[in-house]
């Protein structure tokens, strides 16, 4: 072909750099293996809000016969990024690896509404740092202790005056003293391995229990515990938003500070960060200085249950009565592949009975951001899975990952459901240390 004839065909809507890629397209044989577990397309049932209905759509767009319009834009907004359809195909469609590359471009050429932009970026910079989580806590704890919280609440004032700032609202769990956690802590028995554990942003500053939970139950188990103040934000929230650069500056950070701490592992306990961290060989893959360390860093990630199923649990584990409602996180069971060790863990307690959440591959509507971003679509399927859980008649939820827990914390309530929801580690942790399940 000519450069003459060329320059008459149509532009791809996507510029060279990480574009979605044509082999993973081309994988999708449009078979529908992927629409019962796809959460829009369960809610809504349109093709273009499924994930071949969205390949189909980064095709027209590669091929220049599709623009990177509003409505075109919606449907990748619309996606919760949950991967159960990579769970679900035959053919091996990375749906990951498309929808970041092509929420990438999305940034990067389209100009969001002024008022979008700027909550985007407000959540993206609150929730990255965890100077401002901290000074965040303050104002949070006020407002819930003096009773302003729950007249807001009653009122119903918040829902008149921004639906997005009412569903933002009920996410917010009650916020503990938070508990301190050494920088190590030092293995029990005879060691096992060194290493190093990820804190999470937001588990950080409103669920450290989670960490000090995680940090206790490796200890237990013979591993020395390196969880390092200076480590930055993972990075995952961006990364899955299409914020490429900034994903990529703060996995540099992350893997600069886990080197030096000189671990054995990684060890995740947010299901979320666990999968991005996972993903670091690819987002630095063009990156001289850091493509093969990060390579080397993913090689190390695991998580939690990861670990103690693949080394097993040494500790007693008392006796804990209680029937189970145990969730599924999307990004641990489809990014991560990791399903059957929670449960495995969940059957050295004595005295539990694990019960099997219907449609356990649908996503409970957390995604990460996504029900800051996309609140009325997060808070159907979130209903959707509280209703499903109360018919279980449960004593306690768990799962692993700080997101859906506040998720299924909002829609229990809504549901008038007052069954706790807890970290699968903050169980386990009750059954060594002998703690009962109501004080948690």
């Amino acid at each position: 072909m000519t450069a003459d004839e060329a320059k008459w065909l149509p532009k791809s809507a996507f510029d060279e750099h990480h574009a979605p890629a044509r082999e993973i397209i081309d994988k999708c044989v449009h078979c529908g293996f992927c629409l019962p577990v796809c959460p829009t397309y369960i809610l809504w049932g349109q093709e273009m809000d499924s994930p071949r209905g969205r390949i189909y759509l980064m095709k027209m767009a590669s091929e220049g016969t599709a623009e990177m319009s509003e409505t075109w834009i919606s449907h990748f907004d619309a996606c919760l990024g949950c991967l159960a359809c990579m769970t679900a195909c035959p053919s091996g469609v990375h749906f990951g690896k498309l929808i970041e590359a092509t929420r990438t471009q999305i940034e990067r050429h389209y100009n969001r509404p002024l008022a979008e932009k700027v909550h985007r970026q407000l959540i993206f910079s609150m929730f990255t740092s965890q100077a401002r989580l901290r000074l965040l806590r303050w104002p949070l704890r006020f407002y819930q202790a003096s009773g302003l919280q729950n007249l807001l609440r009653w009122s119903g004032i918040l829902t008149l005056f921004s639906k997005r700032m009412a569903s933002m609202e009920a996410l917010l769990p009650s916020l503990e003293p938070r508990e301190p956690l050494a920088e190590t802590t030092m293995a029990l028995g005879d060691k096992r391995k060194r290493v190093g554990l990820l804190l999470g942003c937001v588990q950080r500053a409103f669920l450290s229990q989670i960490n000090s939970a995680s940090a206790r139950v490796l200890a237990a188990e013979g591993f020395e515990v390196i969880a390092p103040v200076q480590q930055p934000c993972c990075g995952a929230l961006l990364m899955h938003g299409g914020e490429e650069v900034g994903a990529q500056d703060l996995a540099r950070r992350t893997i600069d500070v886990f080197e030096r701490a000189n671990v054995e592992y990684i060890v995740s306990n947010a299901a979320g960060c666990g999968s991005a961290v996972k993903e670091y060989g690819h987002l630095l893959r063009d990156d001289p200085q850091y493509a093969d360390r990060a390579r080397q860093f993913s090689l190390k990630c695991r998580d939690i249950s990861e670990v103690l199923t693949e080394f097993r649990l040494r500790s007693e584990c008392k006796p804990i009565n209680a029937r189970v409602a145990l969730h599924d996180s999307c990004h641990l069971q489809h990014a991560q592949g990791v399903r059957a060790q929670p449960r495995e863990l969940l059957s050295q307690i004595p005295g539990v009975e694990v019960l099997e959440i219907p449609e356990s591959a649908v996503c409970c509507g957390s995604a990460g951001i996504y029900n800051l971003l996309q609140p009325h679509a997060a808070g159907e399927l979130g209903d959707r899975k509280a209703n499903l859980i109360a018919a279980l008649q449960p004593s306690v939820v768990v799962t692993g990952n700080p997101g859906c827990l506040f998720q299924l914390q909002a829609a229990l309530q809504r549901a008038q459901c007052g069954v706790p929801v807890l970290h699968t580690i903050q169980l386990l942790d009750a059954s060594i240390r002998g703690v009962p399940l109501d004080s948690l």
